[in-house]
């Protein structure tokens, strides 16, 4: 992109337009979450158990004692060597946020379909703090349709981010946002994927402050798993 060089007075002027369309997205942005907020809930009648370093564990065991549980289905599946590049990008940022997360009554995991060992591995060798279960003994994924069986696959389409995909593969990335009442009972509140997954990307919020912005040729052939960078 070719960019015209002007006086301190014209760049002045051309940021105070971009700043009204900037107060204009952020007004939007605040009228989605309050759609958001006012979404109807399912009740999770469903009894996953999870394997953790703790044993096996309920959804409602997930919470870890607070009312709201936020869940990245993350794309390890059983027998990968690393988990997916995009999926480990959306990690990077997760122990930061925890604290502060857990401070506000949100406990936020990782759910993956690996065993728990290569799990373990992977999530060592990555030097990540944040708690990560295995969803490799339930229907879990595939309920929440981040996971496909090869005859689904087979198909050349899947049924991802609430309708036909026509992209295929045995994995993918997503955020689901959980509720627990004081009875106990489990209720799901929200569920994004595709492009949704973009807010745990916080890099991206700066690439796009930047003069190259997100400088992609090809979506993410740029990223790597942070070990891996040269």
């Amino acid at each position: 992109m070719q960019h015209t060089i002007v006086s301190h007075e014209d760049w002045l002027s051309a940021r105070r337009d971009l700043l009204q369309a900037e107060k204009e997205l952020t007004h939007h942005r605040d009228q989605i979450a309050q759609q958001r907020l006012a979404l109807p809930w399912t009740r999770m009648d469903k009894h996953y158990v999870f394997d953790t370093l703790e044993g096996p564990r309920s959804l409602a065991d997930l919470f870890e004692g607070r009312s709201q549980l936020l869940v990245q289905h993350f794309m390890l599946a059983p027998g990968w060597e690393q988990g997916c590049p995009s999926c480990s990008f959306m990690a990077d940022h997760t122990d930061g946020m925890n604290l502060h997360l857990a401070h506000h009554d949100v406990t936020m995991i990782a759910v993956s379909r690996a065993p728990l060992a290569e799990i373990e591995r992977y999530r060592r060798r990555m030097g990540w703090q944040f708690r990560w279960v295995s969803s490799n003994g339930n229907s879990f994924n595939y309920d929440f349709r981040v996971s496909f069986t090869p005859e689904e696959i087979a198909t050349g389409h899947i049924d991802y981010n609430f309708g036909e995909w026509q992209e295929t593969g045995e994995e993918w990335p997503g955020l689901t946002a959980f509720y627990k009442d004081e009875a106990g009972d489990v209720f799901r509140t929200y569920s994004t994927f595709g492009r949704g997954v973009e807010v745990m990307m916080g890099t991206y919020a700066m690439l796009d402050l930047m003069p190259k912005g997100r400088n992609e040729a090809e979506g993410m052939d740029w990223l790597r798993r942070h070990d891996r960078y040269e």
